[in-house]
């Protein structure tokens, strides 16, 4: 652990939150958010819906079970848990107090060193109580974490208003066959910033994932495929115009197409809905679903936005709801194959209550 050094946290209303630093010791910029999950960072901190975004931990420790050793596979892509991309995709960390030892059966690394190697900046020792407070009270907000004071007018750029989604996705085509090569089952995964868990979750159900560029068009797609997955991602959702019209004509084919996050935002807007950005959004492992019928689900969640469910065209119905905040939670056409849900069911971290879906979706292939 480096020697201790001072460093600010800098919101976009003023407020100055001052710590110590681990990881890298250096600036950095970006929306200021927090997560409520006791655990799971290594997962949290890869997780593409993340991107440019500075995360908030409210649980008061992290970093005592390190990280683990990074295996990639054939494909060039680490999709061996925990990890849920091949990068940190956090911009910068902010926790309470930090663990200087750690220690797990497979850990290799602290935490320290993995931010310090890929150039992640750290804050500990700050109140995370009060800097949780002012984010649900004001809204998540842009900030920069300085390695000084500064006095100089705040200039830090809003990442939802920049594009996000296209620096998380794959460039070109890549196949993920599974281990029953027998399989006839094949998928179209729209790639907006993929968990890895999501991929996995297809894998160990004998589906074959072909994952393309969240600009590809499956209506003149050159692969064979009986279903579309849109996944999850970062940022504001009406920025990806071209997959929204691209899903829009992707119902024309009547074959089921199933969301999750971003992907279910792009598919209300895709059916003729609207979505607006949350206060301070649905970031944790304990949120509480319901489905019209009455049964309540626990979800792990990790997004900023929702789909106006009063702007749902009469041949869409809402499908979860939110029991905090009433906020949509899921969508699905009320006679065709079309749903999605605004959780993670692939939970990594979470709980795993709502794995159906996959089941659901594939059954429907």
């Amino acid at each position: 652990m480096q020697q201790k050094k001072k460093i600010n946290l800098r919101l976009e209303n003023g407020k100055i939150f001052t710590g110590y630093s681990f990881g890298k010791f250096c600036n950095t910029d970006g929306e200021v958010v927090f997560t409520t999950g006791m655990t799971g960072y290594p997962e949290s901190l890869t997780d593409p819906s993340y991107s440019g975004q500075i995360l908030t931990f409210t649980y008061p420790l992290i970093g005592n079970y390190g990280i683990p050793s990074l295996h990639y596979d054939s494909t060039g892509h680490l999709l061996e848990k925990p990890f849920e991309s091949n990068k940190i995709q956090v911009r910068g960390v902010i926790i309470s107090n930090y663990s200087f030892e750690y220690s797990h059966f497979d850990a290799v690394r602290s935490l320290d060193d993995w931010l310090y190697e890929n150039d992640i900046p750290g804050i500990y020792g700050i109140d995370t109580r009060e800097l949780t407070k002012v984010l649900r009270t004001k809204g998540v907000m842009p900030g920069e974490i300085n390695t000084s004071i500064v006095k100089e007018k705040f200039k830090v750029v809003d990442p939802n208003k920049t594009d996000l989604v296209s620096g998380v996705c794959v460039n070109e085509p890549v196949i993920y066959r599974p281990w029953n090569r027998n399989t006839r089952k094949k998928i179209l995964l729209i790639d907006c910033g993929v968990k890895n868990n999501i991929i996995r979750n297809f894998l160990n159900r004998g589906v074959e994932v072909i994952r393309v560029p969240y600009d590809h068009d499956p209506v003149s797609s050159g692969f064979d495929f009986s279903g579309i997955f849109i996944s999850n991602g970062p940022g504001d959702p009406k920025r990806c115009r071209k997959t929204i019209e691209n899903i829009k004509n992707s119902f024309g084919l009547e074959i089921p197409i199933f969301g999750i996050c971003l992907g279910s935002q792009i598919m209300g807007l895709s059916a003729g809905a609207d979505t607006f950005k949350l206060k301070f959004g649905h970031r944790s492992q304990n949120q509480p679903c319901i489905e019209p019928r009455g049964r309540c689900y626990i979800t792990s969640q990790n997004h900023g936005y929702a789909v106006k469910t009063n702007t749902l065209p009469g041949n869409w119905e809402e499908w979860f709801y939110n029991n905090n905040d009433g906020t949509n939670e899921g969508i699905k056409h009320k006679s065709k194959p079309f749903f999605a849900v605004q959780f993670h069911p692939e939970s990594s971290p979470g709980p795993n209550d709502t794995g159906w879906l996959f089941d659901m979706f594939v059954d429907m292939l």
